[in-house]
């Protein structure tokens, strides 16, 4: 008789795939009509980003359809051998003449011909550390001293090097993840709740302690108090939404992408969406997120192994938690924190990491019991 905890060897998740493609496909048309101004302006060729992306879209599907052909146990090998270069890289950013300061944070390591930021392959590095600790320690994860500690320990020094760069947001995703993945690895609710309740004030703090981001926080509870210093960018994007309606004023001839909107194609695309395409278009752009985040913690329950579960439901949070803060930033609903819309924003490092990341869940997806 056949054991019933045999894998099965399925083809990759297609609804995963096809959402994927789609958010790329849009995230190419919509890099090149809210950067050809500035590209012209700077480079004296409009297509310059255009065709940054397209390379990062090639490398990206490539390291995508490579990660759906390693089986995902394999990733345990490098588990521990990812979190201490993770950690080599950060402190390598604090070197000077290799880490590299841009908007007053020193996120990038400079590595000749090409820089990368470090954050986000920490992120996913932190994901399969995770992951494959706490499948060892799945046992002894009601005792705090024994299962907790030490995923809590790692995970703190690794937020400390992040904190330093300074990047806040990082830090929350990667403090989120770390309490998901503790509850659906077995931890006991009273230490999670205790987690929870230490990180809060933690995070008011470091809110409180640094004056870019209280102005963050200010801009956001009244962006018309400060329009032309903190509140500009809000409320930039704000007229981009009001500008769109319900089905825009058409691609390529939004106004805001004009030199009024800063960083129209990288952490404000959404916003250029929304003016060019309308309500009717951001629509489309969440719906696609929601199907993602469903069908990421769909494969997560049905992975044949804890190890699967915790890795397809840490990377499907890192990619929905990503889109959630740049989303609700932009449309004004939460503080602006400056991480990338996933698929979309221009960003190579945050664009191949994401399509690491869905090729990993598609593997997981090829599995299931």
């Amino acid at each position: 008789m056949e054991s019933v905890n045999k894998k099965e060897i399925n083809t990759p998740d297609i609804i995963l795939l096809l959402v994927t493609l789609i958010l790329v496909t849009v995230g190419t048309v919509m890099i090149y009509s809210s950067s050809s101004m500035i590209a012209l302006e700077k480079f004296k060729d409009g297509q310059y980003f255009l065709k940054k992306h397209i390379f990062f879209v090639a490398t990206g599907l490539i390291a995508m359809t490579v990660m759906i052909k390693i089986p995902y146990e394999q990733l345990k090998k490098i588990a521990y051998p990812a979190v201490v270069v993770s950690v080599v890289l950060l402190l390598l950013l604090f070197v000077p003449g290799i880490g590299l300061k841009r908007g007053g944070a020193v996120r990038w390591l400079d590595m000749g011909f090409f820089s990368f930021q470090v954050s986000e392959l920490v992120k996913v590095a932190m994901v399969i550390f995770l992951a494959h600790l706490l499948t060892r320690k799945a046992h002894h994860l009601k005792k705090f001293s024994r299962g907790v500690l030490v995923p809590l320990s790692v995970t703190g020094a690794v937020m400390g090097l992040i904190l330093l760069q300074p990047d806040f947001g990082t830090v929350v995703i990667i403090a989120s993840i770390l309490l998901l993945m503790l509850s659906l690895a077995g931890s006991r609710i009273t230490h999670l709740l205790f987690l929870a309740a230490a990180f809060i004030p933690v995070g008011i703090w470091l809110i409180m302690h640094k004056g870019y981001r209280m102005a963050r926080l200010t801009a956001f509870l009244d962006p018309w108090k400060d329009a032309d210093n903190s509140g500009f960018q809000i409320i930039q994007s704000l007229i981009s939404f009001g500008s769109g309606g319900a089905f825009g004023v058409g691609i390529g001839d939004g106004m805001q992408k004009l030199f009024y909107l800063p960083e129209p194609h990288t952490d404000f695309i959404l916003a250029i969406i929304a003016e060019e395409s309308g309500f009717i278009g951001v629509t489309i752009i969440i719906l696609m997120f929601t199907f993602f985040l469903l069908r990421g913690f769909m494969i997560a329950f049905r992975s044949p192994d804890l190890f699967g579960t915790l890795l397809a439901a840490g990377l499907t949070m890192l990619i929905a938690m990503q889109a959630f803060i740049n989303i609700a930033g932009v449309m004004g609903l939460i503080p602006l924190k400056g991480l990338a819309l996933p698929f979309l924003s221009y960003g190579g490092t945050s664009f191949v990491m994401s399509m690491i990341a869905v090729g990993i869940l598609l593997n997981i997806s090829t599995q299931r019991t």
